[in-house]
């Protein structure tokens, strides 16, 4: 499908939910839908870059999450480590610029070194700018851009009167790259579940009964014409 660039989203949030209800129906452990999530993903950022979406910010992995069974957290993460090691190169000849964002403190030393492999090798990348939110919680970043901005006026580099909403957005994670359009969050569920509060103040919302593992490249084209024929007023009537 071919899209007025004028009218497209430059950057898509994705909840990627649903992956062990798939895997429930098929009789299949939560491993098997986190698998066939992960092939669902790559495919929809290769097509994302190919229609020339700007930005891509996917949910993988949140701080409540460690909350899961230790089976399910173990299986996630070794998914992860190999899906880092195995994808740079992909990601790198299509010319994806690979970025992780979230608290990579809570990461083994192993992941944090394929994560550091991976955005080196594809940050010099021009095409689109994918956010891989591992370890994320928005609470927890919003608390330490307000620490890091504690710090700058403990060390008089700026003044109270000088934080604005810019410093914080200057302070995030997302730092240097535009809000999302546009967030998509799979298999019904109707709700944030700590993803990106700040930046998804003025963002238009998209929930899709699909189970991720089962949305392709035809939904993602739905949403971006559900976007499109929204009248976006950030907060003006």
């Amino acid at each position: 499908m071919e899209f007025n660039k004028e009218n497209m989203p430059k950057h898509i949030a994705i909840i990627m939910d649903g992956n062990r209800r798939w895997a429930r129906a098929q009789g299949k452990p939560a491993s098997f839908g986190h698998k066939a999530g992960a092939k669902t993903l790559e495919k929809i950022v290769r097509y994302a870059n190919k229609i020339g979406l700007e930005y891509i910010t996917v949910y993988a992995f949140s701080t409540e999450n460690w909350k899961r069974t230790t089976e399910e957290v173990t299986a996630l993460m070794n998914l992860f480590q190999s899906y880092l090691d195995d994808y740079s190169k992909r990601a790198d000849s299509e010319n994806i610029k690979v970025k992780i964002i979230g608290n990579r403190q809570g990461l083994s030393e192993k992941m944090q070194k394929s994560i550091e492999k991976c955005m080196e090798r594809t940050k010099d990348n021009t095409g689109i700018v994918f956010n891989i939110a591992l370890n994320y919680g928005g609470r927890d970043e919003i608390l330490g851009a307000v620490k890091n901005i504690a710090k700058k006026i403990q060390n008089n580099e700026v003044k109270i009167e000088d934080i604005t909403e810019q410093m914080i957005s200057d302070n995030l994670y997302t730092a240097n790259q535009p809000d999302p359009d546009l967030l998509i969050r799979t298999s019904g569920e109707l709700r944030l579940s700590n993803f990106l509060p700040w930046q998804l103040a003025y963002t238009e919302f998209l929930f899709v009964d699909k189970n991720w593992p089962d949305f392709n490249e035809k939904d993602l084209d739905d949403a971006i014409e559900v976007y499109k024929s929204r009248n976006r007023k950030f907060g003006a009537k």
